[in-house]
């Protein structure tokens, strides 16, 4: 099978001085929502790759992809130079487990937490019409350092629309004041019942799935905080109520 497929940016969206969102033509053979590509580029000689989670719903073109600019990574800061027209390597199939199949079929609620970057997996999911099918009530977080980092709004405001019954945002800022996002950090938010009652989904293991995708800090104590609450990890052949990526971002 062919690895990668060469593809041509389309758009290269700066969001602020660091965050930026690739917009790529590729014929890749597939992927499922909430999965993750890759992206390569040729550096002195050598094919230098790092996986990024494709933003777009299976089904729709261009392919996708939200990233940081890490300043000393060999790759990150190329990609952010990119322009339309420039040519970028695509792994040819997605690759991961922070999927909708994964999960089992008891849940009536699910919560999806992200911080930064990693939303992307999960803007591909509720693009999709599966989660709104299965759940009653799906809780999108994004917890980000300051307001210009709550990106997306236009897509978030679309699915919201979409499913107006069903959606719930809860946007986290941690370095500033304002008057419509929770302060501090995810796992607090949950230990002390304020992301709960703002999202107006449970914390239960009886009736809820929680994905995680973020920093690794955020993702190991959300999953300490949940696991003493009666939550376990989902494993395929040990069903749970938590599904994990830790994600750089």
């Amino acid at each position: 099978m062919q690895r990668w497929v060469e593809g041509t940016v389309v758009d290269n969206h700066h969001w602020t001085d660091r965050l930026y969102s690739l917009k790529v033509d590729a014929d890749i053979l597939g992927f499922k929502a909430g999965q993750f590509g890759r992206l390569a580029l040729d550096i002195d000689g050598q094919r230098v790759a790092r996986p990024y989670s494709f933003v777009n719903a299976p089904d729709e073109r261009p392919l996708e992809f939200y990233s940081i600019v890490v300043p000393e990574g060999p790759l990150s800061p190329r990609l952010a130079a990119l322009r339309p027209g420039d040519k970028v390597w695509v792994a040819a199939k997605g690759a991961g487990f922070l999927t909708l199949d994964e999960i089992p079929d008891e849940p009536e609620f699910l919560w999806m937490l992200s911080t930064g970057t990693a939303i992307g997996p999960f803007l591909s999911i509720a693009k999709t019409q599966e989660p709104w099918a299965r759940f009653r009530k799906v809780g999108l977080v994004h917890a980000v350092r300051t307001v210009p980092e709550l990106t997306y709004r236009e897509t978030i405001d679309r699915i919201r629309d979409a499913h107006p019954e069903q959606f719930v945002y809860v946007p986290f800022v941690s370095r500033q004041k304002t008057d419509f996002a929770l302060p501090g950090r995810i796992p607090a938010a949950i230990e002390n019942g304020s992301l709960e009652a703002r999202g107006g989904i449970p914390f239960d293991p009886h009736r809820t799935h929680v994905m995680i995708c973020g920093n690794p800090g955020m993702v190991q104590d959300t999953t300490a905080v949940l696991e003493a609450r009666g939550f376990k990890r989902n494993k395929r052949r040990d069903p749970g109520q938590i599904s994990t990526e830790q994600y750089w971002s």
